[in-house]
């Protein structure tokens, strides 16, 4: 290959490489890929923090100016800003609530536990034959550990069961030595015993308020005692118990509300960020339209000054031709002063402006764009007219399109099925319990216990496991519990104060229905004199520059002073800084009544899964060096 052919060769993978290192990776959280007996074992990945600013920004800064349109830095916003980056989470974190919720069980970070059973599986060897008989109270059973009480669950309300299938496997071996002070039954002074236990369960909860649980328990047993007509033996029990709620804990109504509400959980996440993205884009455009007054401001300074120093120079030739005395020149020089002192502080308010702006729209610091002059490309345009819709159409606008007003309607809705938590307490608590188990023994005969073993019982697991499918030992039993507090206060309280709760985010959403009303209203009455001001101010700068001029061309006939030349100098600048604030207001207001709508985002061709993805799909065109500054 020849070398230039080399060279366009790696610049192609070159740019190709940049080029997909730039693109955004999807914002979410991802499953582990892995065989799904595996993958539920595996933390899923979650995305990495993004230190780093997009490269929209560097595409438009041309020799050394950042030429900015209110759409790019909209644009810069939402790809780069940090709070809104932070606000992302919160929809990751909906939706995590959510497959956790759809798994049951309580609250996140609220306490659960089951109680460990300890047994002696009856009529297997000395302890379990002294059991059976009603001898003992298993003093041996230390194999399987000891029972542990009942966790206090700090949950308000009834608690789902858990919906995803549990299994729990115990292996305990042990040696064990107990001296035995009556020999009749064991036949030794010390029964010296190797045991081994294998207890494994696999419990299914189901959104009806009920459970079903399989045990599969094994105990094998070898002893020193010649009594024992089997040993080494074997003696498994299958269990299968079926629990259910009749009262307090049923219905299928109560135990899914943590999805439901989850489930609207992740709508409202969605909401908040969008309400979040509009109040970010409001506050963006409110800062490139202070920065681009800010600009127009130093450009009205600029000329002020300019004149200012034509006037000291058309000055200083009217005292050299004797037309005017020379003690007007110092009155001249000081509104030169004045008016190079209002460039500079136009200036520094310029650069304060821009400095708030450059915030808003990078992520991490970047020393290009802090020593980049901000060029706005963009104007505020006043309309000639301003048809603004009756206050009810708009306030039907705001009701359908504010965020916010879907974030209280689906707060509403979610308390409302939470009520459902404390109204099922109320009831006594009543539930019934069916189990049917089957036992089997098996081991191999011990010739010096003197006495012949039944066949029946005679080989190992297998034939144990045998007994259990045949159910040739059967046990079932059904038990009905009842439980009911006299007086029920504590029952009653949760209810009562879940339910004043609700009322008062009923009433509170009314109150803010109210208000949206209020503020509209405002920002319409706002806009109105912000547009009656702006008018005023242009028609008084207009005027006023008429002014300058006759007075200008009197003061070359001599027919007006020195003085009020300067005076209309004065007046001018004033009337044209009160024109650009006028204009300045107007887009602030004009800003403010698309907020309080909810149309920001639909106004400025925003949409939510931009924000949410941090991407902006429209593309920017920088203009070309050399462009001027408008």
């Amino acid at each position: 290959m020849k070398p230039r052919t080399s060279l366009r060769v790696l610049t192609t993978c070159v740019l190709l490489g940049s080029q997909l290192s730039a693109q955004e990776l999807p914002f979410t959280i991802t499953k582990p890929s892995a065989p799904s007996l595996i993958a539920p074992y595996l933390a899923p990945g979650v995305p990495s923090i993004r230190l780093y600013n997009s490269e929209r920004i560097r595409a438009l800064i041309r020799a050394g100016n950042l030429y900015l349109s209110v759409q790019d830095a909209i644009a810069l916003a939402i790809e780069n800003n940090l709070n809104l980056e932070v606000n992302r989470y919160g929809i990751l974190l909906a939706d995590t609530n959510l497959e956790r919720a759809r798994a049951g069980g309580p609250l996140r970070g609220v306490p659960s536990a089951s109680q460990q059973v300890c047994n002696v599986t009856g009529g297997l060897g000395v302890n379990g034959s002294a059991s059976t008989a009603g001898l003992s109270n298993s003093s041996g059973c230390i194999v399987g550990g000891s029972g542990t009480g009942a966790a206090t669950i700090q949950q308000v309300g009834a608690v789902t069961p858990n919906l995803d299938p549990v299994m729990q496997s115990t292996g305990t071996f042990g040696h064990l030595t107990q001296p035995q002070a009556n020999t009749q039954h064991s036949q030794t002074h010390a029964l010296i015993e190797s045991v081994s236990t294998s207890n494994t369960t696999l419990q299914q909860g189901f959104l009806s308020g009920g459970t079903i649980t399989f045990r599969n328990f094994q105990q094998g047993l070898k002893e020193n005692s010649p009594s024992d007509t089997l040993n080494p033996a074997v003696g498994p029990h299958m269990d299968l118990i079926l629990r259910h709620n009749l009262l307090q804990g049923f219905g299928v109504k109560l135990n899914d509300r943590g999805i439901r509400i989850a489930t609207m959980n992740v709508e409202a996440s969605r909401e908040t960020f969008r309400s979040q993205l509009l109040d970010l884009v409001t506050n963006v455009l409110n800062l490139y339209w202070d920065v681009v007054a800010a600009n127009d401001e130093v450009g009205t300074r600029q000329r002020a000054r300019e004149n200012a120093e034509k006037f000291v120079e058309d000055t200083k030739k009217e005292i050299a031709a004797g037309g005017l005395p020379p003690v007007e020149l110092p009155r001249a020089e000081a509104q030169l002063a004045k008016g190079r002192m209002d460039v500079i502080i136009a200036q520094a308010n310029l650069r304060q402006r821009s400095n708030s702006l450059k915030e808003a729209i990078v992520r991490v610091p970047d020393p290009a764009v802090e020593a980049a002059e901000i060029i706005p490309t963009d104007r505020i345009e006043v309309p000639d007219t301003e048809d603004l819709p009756p206050l009810r159409q708009l306030l039907a606008i705001a009701m359908e399109k504010r965020p916010d007003v879907a974030v209280a309607r689906f707060r509403d809705q979610t308390s409302e099925m939470a009520l459902a938590g404390t109204a099922n307490p109320l009831l006594p608590s009543l539930s019934v319990t069916a189990q049917t188990f089957n036992r089997g023994v098996a081991g191999t005969p011990q010739a010096s216990s003197g006495r012949p073993a039944n066949e029946f019982f005679i080989g190992g697991y297998g034939t144990a496991l045998g007994q259990i499918f045949r159910r040739n030992f059967p046990n079932q039993s059904v038990s009905l519990s009842f439980n009911v507090p006299f007086g029920n206060r504590q029952a009653q309280g949760d209810y009562g104060i879940d339910q004043l709760q609700y009322r008062q985010s009923q009433l509170s959403s009314q109150r803010d229905v109210n208000n949206i009303v209020v503020d509209i209203s405002a920002r319409m009455s706002a806009l109105r004199q912000a547009r009656a001001r702006y008018s005023a101010a242009k028609n008084t700068r207009v005027l006023q520059e008429q002014l300058l001029e006759y007075d200008r061309k009197k003061f070359a006939s001599g027919l007006a002073t020195f003085n009020e030349v300067i005076l209309d100098q004065r007046t001018l600048v004033t009337a044209q800084s009160s024109e650009l604030t006028a204009v300045a207001n107007y887009a602030h207001a004009r800003v403010a009544l698309d907020q309080v709508l909810g149309e920001t985002l639909e106004k400025n061709q925003i949409t939510l899964e931009e924000g949410i993805s941090g991407r902006v799909q429209r593309q920017s065109n920088p203009p070309v060096i050399g462009q001027r500054k408008p």
